[in-house]
């Protein structure tokens, strides 16, 4: 035994003291420190920064951070559900929670920091939460469950931690409200316009936002709470979570008499060491010269130095890069370096397109060469790159960085010196030096370099640098799984697996996440008849297919019923006039040749269906990524140009592909003559009549980047037709990526058209047979989504507004009849217009 060894006791168990841990003992080959951790949580340390990955999995194990046990290694004591309650500085000892006293040499306070509730009438109510822990999440979890699918969350603060708050209460199948005091989201990160978007972004995916108020008193009410605003709006919810802020955990420190910051915080130098030299603090609860720094990157470089310090080291803090990076629901956001242009002299560089949904901005010096920050909504693929430059001379023209059709940034364009990961403080040099001693995977870098382990915002330009160096990329779907998309659809086809829990047991790792689950739900529901609310995968779903509807930007939801071909009997459109008249129900007529109704809530979509599909409808599956229409002109039937019966091939496509679960959505469309009334060329399959026929066109998209249909075939009976249309979409479900339509889809295959006829037409690969069997079992199996969820009462308990008070409506919706069209009111903001022409816009995506 090492007679001369000191005893280090490290005060928090959380990712910071888990990294000054694993730095120590690292470095520490000679076993000079002993090391004791009192932990308050009874878990070891875990991903706090993921936390919302947990919902969903429920798996505590997935968020654990590496050897955070610390097995087999003697010289790590760690205490689990013991609190470093009192320090005695004098004897030089901690007295834990349980009593123990425990002696030090050296002291690290890593107690982090605590979730701010703001004193507001009602905060206590045990309905009331803060999102920090696990046992947090637990606690929410619980209260959502018993309040049921659909009840209404609000959580206080539009922050990072807010927007993720929010997510996590959607993904427990809840409505979330976010109440943000600020004109604006994420205000410390991001300026108005960048704002701008990120709110409509986050409303489109189903968050009810609330900027410019704040939370004024909270009480319970009709087994709920009543939530009232300072403009005096109230919100009925089952559930809150304060998610504004959080303040460093100083209290035992400061009980000690240890110094500290003007705004809280346990008070250090740049070597951390506080105003006792045995006693450092690092992470959330140190105030590093009077400055707190919140987010795990430099709280990583705090552990670093400590331990350095403890082996004889002279490190310092260096100061810290606060750029943070958000992806929720799809939506990214990015905010680096001087992102609100407070330097003298600093000017910005705007791209706001509001049209796609994406806002960039770069901070620039005076004279625009070097570049001091910026803010990324959207689209946030130029952060990796961008992020490393920032205090560097810019190689492009700014407005050409962030512009589409501007200068590409490459990995080659960045210094050796540039940090790719900032919470790892990890270079390009250190990167490609993994690269060049033979790391050929990003597993194998964040293996060898640590960079990636942390955020993972630095992985796509990880990725750049495997690239540049000549490295073949996986194309694994998402960290949780290896395989591509089109491989995972061909092991649920051969193994016949049918969950998404045995999947990622047998074929991947973690819990996963909001990529894969959605993903591996529509390959289930398209090599299965199984209805996709039923068991397991009910959980998998996003907003729309978990309640069968379109979600609308006031909470609400559209109801589109099939319409094959546009076809619709003067029996049903009376229904669907006292369906609308009934439950009061804006009406239009979609550019899909159906017709929608706006403004139902959850609990009136099954007695409205109740009623379509007593008349004979079905589900238009206008919510799901699937197909939606087969459009058509009246054809020969009634048209003096017209060469076949348009409208009856459209009935019988649209039937035969009704429910057609796919990577993205299809939309079908047939033309009785060349004339083109139905638009077919601009549809994924379209189908133009000829003298002697029909010419197959495939590939046609809409959308921001839109692209004619090309000729796959032509002059073909109904019979070649059906067989090349059953094959074309099947294969394209085989094999696309996931939201891949059909136009890049199609120019992305090797061998591009040449090859897609071979495999189509001329059967190349010998799979034709397969895939025609599948389509057919698709055909066979095809049950109505509505009709199956009327008949079963355990699906029909998903849609109510409240589920302890089931015949209550929802307060917070409210539309303005004041004008000739009904038009949704949002919570505090005026009347907004209904603006939609399509099945696509109806349904909000």
């Amino acid at each position: 035994m090492n007679s001369t060894r000191k005893t280090v006791v490290v005060v928090g168990h959380g990712m910071v003291g888990h990294r000054f841990v694993e730095a120590l003992r690292a470095r520490d080959e000679a076993g000079q420190w002993q090391v004791v951790i009192l932990s308050e949580e009874k878990l070891p340390a875990y991903d706090r920064v993921g936390l919302s990955y947990y919902v969903g999995a429920w798996d505590p194990s997935a968020l654990a951070l590496p050897g955070n046990e610390y097995a087999g290694d003697d010289l790590v004591d760690l205490r689990l559900g013991q609190r470093g309650a009192a320090i005695d500085r004098a004897a030089k000892t901690v007295t834990s929670s349980t009593g123990e006293v425990i002696s030090y040499d050296a002291l690290v306070m890593a107690t982090g920091s605590y979730a701010f509730v703001p004193p507001v009438p009602g905060h206590d109510l045990p309905e009331c939460f803060v999102y920090r822990t696990i046992e947090d999440l637990d606690g929410i979890r619980a209260a959502a469950e018993a309040a049921g699918p659909g009840a209404h969350g609000v959580v206080v603060g539009g922050g990072l931690l807010g927007l993720e708050a929010a997510n996590a209460l959607r993904l427990m199948g809840m409505t979330p409200h976010v109440v943000e005091f600020a004109p604006r989201l994420m205000p410390a990160q991001i300026d108005d316009g960048g704002s701008s978007v990120l709110e409509k972004l986050v409303a489109d995916l189903g968050l009810n936002v609330h900027t410019g108020v704040g939370t004024a008193n909270i009480e319970q009410a009709d087994g709920g709470l009543k939530v009232t605003l300072s403009d005096e709006s109230v919100i009925d919810a089952s559930l809150l979570v304060f998610s504004a802020g959080v303040r460093p955990h100083d209290a035992v420190a400061r009980e000690a008499g240890l110094e500290l910051g003007a705004r809280g915080g346990i008070l250090t130098d740049l070597s951390m060491v506080t105003s006792d030299p045995d006693i450092y603090a690092v992470g959330e609860c140190a105030a590093i010269e009077g400055v707190c720094y919140g987010l795990v990157a430099p709280g990583y470089t705090t552990a670093e130095i400590v331990a350095d310090r403890l082996l004889g080291g002279e490190g310092e803090f260096p100061g810290a890069d606060m750029s943070t990076k958000l992806k929720l629901m799809g939506v990214d956001v990015a905010s680096f370096g001087d992102a609100h242009a407070t330097t003298e002299g600093a000017l910005s560089v705007v791209l706001h397109d509001a049209a796609k949904g994406t806002y960039a901005k770069l901070v620039v010096s005076d004279d625009a060469q070097t570049l001091l920050g910026g803010i990324l909504v959207g689209d946030a693929t130029a952060y990796a790159a961008l992020r490393p430059l920032v205090g560097r001379p810019l190689p492009a023209d700014p407005a050409s960085l962030i512009s589409p059709a501007g200068a590409e940034l490459g990995a080659d364009a960045l210094p050796d010196d540039a940090q790719i990961c900032s919470c790892n403080n990890v270079d390009k040099g250190s990167i490609c030096g993994a690269i060049a001693e033979g790391a050929c995977d990003i597993a194998q870098v964040k293996s060898c370099t640590n960079a990636g382990t942390s955020c993972g915002g630095c992985v796509p330009m990880i990725k750049k640098l495997l690239e540049q160096s000549g490295v073949a990329m996986s194309k694994a779907l998402c960290e949780h799984f290896e395989q591509s998309r089109a491989e995972l659809f061909d092991i649920v086809a051969v193994t016949g697996i049918r969950t998404f829990s045995e999947l990622i047991v047998k074929h991947g790792k973690g819990t996963g996440c909001d990529i894969c689950k959605p993903t591996v739900a529509s390959i289930l529901a398209s090599t299965s008849s199984d209805h996709i609310l039923e068991g397991e995968q009910a959980a998998l779903q996003d907003t729309n297919d978990h309640f069968l509807a379109n979600l609308q930007k006031n909470g609400t939801y559209s109801v589109v019923p099939r319409m094959p071909g546009g076809e619709v009997t003067a029996e049903q459109l009376i229904v669907i006039g006292e369906v609308a008249k009934e439950f009061g129900l804006y009406v239009k007529v979609t550019g899909g040749q159906r017709i929608d109704l706006f403004g139902a809530t959850v609990d009136q979509l099954p007695p409205i269906w109740q009623r379509l599909v007593d008349a004979g409808m079905e589900s238009g599956h206008a919510y799901g990524k699937s197909l939606r229409t087969v459009k058509s002109c009246v054809g020969s039937t009634w048209c003096r140009y017209g060469q076949q019966d348009s409208v009856g091939m459209a009935v019988l496509l649209e039937k035969r592909y009704r429910g057609l679960r796919s990577p993205h959505k299809i939309k079908l469309a047939v033309s009785g003559c060349a004339r083109e009334c139905a638009e077919a060329r601009g549809k994924d399959v379209g189908v133009i009549a000829t003298e002697h026929g029909w010419n197959l066109y495939v590939g046609g998209n809409g959308g921001l980047t839109p692209k004619h249909a090309v000729l796959l075939a032509g002059e073909l009976d109904d019979e070649t037709l059906i067989k090349y249309i059953d094959r074309y979409l099947m294969f394209y479900i085989r094999t696309a990526d996931r939201l891949q339509r059909t136009a890049p889809w199609q120019e992305a295959l090797e061998g591009g058209m040449d090859y897609l006829k071979a495999v189509v037409c001329e059967d190349s690969l010998g799979i034709a047979d397969d895939l025609e069997a599948a389509m057919a079992k698709h055909v066979e199996g095809y049950k109505d989504e509505w009709a199956a969820v009327l008949e079963d009462e355990n699906k029909l308990s998903r849609f109510v507004s409240f589920v302890n008070a089931p015949d209550e409506t929802d307060p917070t919706i409210s539309f303005d009849d004041s004008g000739e069209r009904k038009v949704p009111v949002l919570l505090g903001l005026p009347p907004m217009p209904v603006g939609v022409g399509s099945d696509t816009a109806a349904a909000g995506k």
